[in-house]
């Protein structure tokens, strides 16, 4: 080979391994940082995981409806989150980019386990732990025991990367830093990806009890002992939400057993929106509900689209809304609404089984 050839040739290699390394580079610090990795790290165990993308919601139009009407903290709070910013540097509103939540059993307790993105100063955040916790050493990681102001409670906290705190509290954070793997892991992962689009969801994998817990918190126009009952059957229920203008679109979506549990969930949930609706538009309800509270109810109400998907080996129900920011002032100011008398879920009215059928679709 001539040295001109030589030379050549070095040169296109070095160019190549240039940038194949700047794209590995790259590649590895998005995984890093994104969302899927802080997602891959939370339990299989877990109950339930929730997840907020708050670079991506703090821009929105909805996100500063939703600060202006959030419930402002008394002027003791302020000043100790004032002197808690002095001392960590941190401030969740400001340097909070993204959390992962996991809640998991342990016996009768109730454990999370958190894994946040952000701008972390690491050295005041550890002299602030310090104070009064202890630092231990697992391998090379640091971790420190923080006990709770007034309870015999305590966290437990450590620095992933510079810019990852994990917490957990127990001091179980070293016990649940192991990657995930499995047919669970599989599972987990499926819905996160489902999810990819919204900067804020919940997976709940189902239990005995989570579907009535669902329900009983759910607005008083969607409770009822029926729906409690379907809704414990459930396998697994995600709930996500995707900032539009400044409305935020909820999508909630339970995994039925089969496709009649399928059917009777959505004939019994389209039912329970025609009744709702018909009693916002009563004389009674009329008279003791704010006109303004009434309104934002009604609009949330006819928003409201309840379909299902059939993804072949999973039947599932959808229930799609919006909530505007009408809807936040009414629930902030205004009682629940009442919880009307719903269909029959094995003979639905024929309206709302008409309706359900016209819905029913076949595709994601």
């Amino acid at each position: 080979m001539s040295k001109r050839r030589w030379v050549w040739s070095l040169a296109a290699f070095l160019l190549v391994a240039t940038g194949a390394a700047y794209l590995y580079a790259r590649w590895t610090r998005h995984v890093e940082g994104g969302r899927d990795a802080l997602l891959a790290g939370m339990p299989v165990d877990a109950g339930a995981v929730l997840f907020v993308d708050l670079a991506d919601l703090r821009p929105t139009r909805f996100a500063a409806e939703l600060f202006q009407w959030a419930p402002r903290t008394s002027s003791d709070v302020d000043a100790e989150y004032s002197q808690f910013l002095r001392d960590t540097g941190f401030d969740y509103e400001r340097d909070l980019d993204r959390v992962a939540l996991a809640l998991l059993k342990r016996g009768a307790d109730t454990l999370f386990f958190a894994v946040a993105d952000g701008r972390f100063d690491r050295r005041k955040i550890s002299a602030y732990a310090l104070r009064t916790g202890t630092r231990e050493v697992h391998g090379s990681r640091e971790i420190f025991i923080v006990p709770l102001t007034g309870s015999n409670a305590r966290i437990s906290l450590t620095f992933m990367t510079e810019t990852r705190l994990a917490i957990a509290n127990g001091g179980d954070v070293p016990a649940l830093l192991g990657p995930p793997a499995g047919a669970d892991a599989n599972e987990w992962r499926d819905r996160f990806q489902r999810l990819a689009g919204s900067p804020v969801f919940a997976v709940v994998r189902q239990d005995a009890a989570a579907g009535s817990e669902l329900a009983s918190r759910a607005p008083g126009g969607f409770q009822s002992p029926q729906l409690s009952t379907l809704l414990d059957q459930l396998r697994w229920i995600t709930v996500a939400g995707k900032p539009q203008a400044d409305t935020l679109r909820i999508v909630a979506e339970g995994e039925c057993p089969d496709d009649q549990a399928a059917r009777q969930l959505a004939d019994l949930l389209s039912g329970v929106v025609l009744l709702a609706q018909a009693g916002l538009n009563g004389p009674k309800t009329r008279q003791q509900l704010d006109p303004q509270a009434r309104e934002a109810y009604l609009e949330m109400l006819k928003s409201a689209d309840v379909s299902r998907i059939d993804r072949g080996e999973t039947k599932s129900v959808r229930l799609v809304f919006d909530i505007t920011p009408r809807f936040l002032a009414a629930a902030r100011s205004a009682p629940p609404l009442a919880a009307p008398q719903t269909p029959e879920t094995n003979a639905p009215p024929a309206q709302t089984r008409k309706r359900s059928n016209r819905r029913q679709k076949s595709t994601d």
